[in-house]
């Protein structure tokens, strides 16, 4: 494969996402913050129906069954589907890799992958393009056949479900150890709201934006979206 110099960090960056055989991280910390967030939106979903006045111990018992039960079924379907879209992805760039290499004239191939890049691709120019042309040439080409699960899809979907499992017990642990019904409920929303706020600022942090001001607006949407889902029934 051709060696891409470290001063073209843009042009290693988009060469990296177009090697389906990458050795990047499983999960960005889109990925990881995403599973967190629906996790703990689905548990909130069930804590939040508790209600001070008439919920029981029995009430909580229940609360906790369901609320763990339903991040473990959907932990599994979000590991699903992200084996599925890795395949998907995979195929996609197999077609683009077989197209550029089918390319009659070098414009051509440049505009397969500029359609793939996106607008980013306008600030390559043609010798950008071209060195991604060339680099996708110099890869062996992919295996003829069905795309197959790799062990990296397999920890990837593991983790995923990891992720959402594990988000659900910050969120209900003081339901487990608080008697007091108020008290548990209030220490479970101010855990909620910190998990919400580190998601949002560790989501600015990768964006490049104000983390601290991203946390706070993740805080509010994720209050917005919880009471939204409650009123609509759960």
């Amino acid at each position: 494969m051709r060696q891409i110099s470290t001063q073209d960090p843009a042009i290693a960056s988009l060469i990296k996402d177009l090697d389906s055989g990458g050795g990047g991280r499983l999960l960005t910390p889109i990925d990881r913050n995403s599973e967190i967030l629906f996790g703990l939106f689905m548990v909130l979903t069930f804590t939040g129906t508790l209600s001070v006045a008439t919920a029981g111990r029995e009430d909580v018992k229940v609360m906790l069954v369901a609320a763990i039960g339903c991040n473990i079924a959907w932990g599994f379907v979000d590991g699903v589907m992200y084996v599925l879209r890795n395949l998907v992805l995979r195929a996609r760039e197999a077609t683009l890799g077989r197209a550029v290499r089918a390319a009659r004239r070098p414009e051509d191939a440049h505009r397969l992958i500029a359609t793939q890049i996106g607008p980013l691709a306008a600030g390559l120019g043609m010798a950008g393009l071209e060195r991604v042309r060339q680099t996708i040439i110099g890869q062996p080409p992919p295996p003829a056949g069905r795309a197959r699960p790799t062990l990296n899809d397999l920890r990837g979907a593991l983790g995923v479900f990891l992720l959402v499992f594990a988000s659900t017990f910050p969120v209900v642990l003081p339901f487990l150890f608080i008697v007091n019904l108020q008290l548990a409920m209030r220490v479970s929303a101010a855990i909620a709201i910190t998990m919400l706020f580190l998601c949002g600022y560790s989501w600015g942090r990768y964006g490049g934006i104000s983390p601290w001001k991203s946390g706070l607006v993740m805080v509010l949407l994720g209050v917005v979206v919880e009471a939204t889902v409650i009123a609509l029934g759960g």
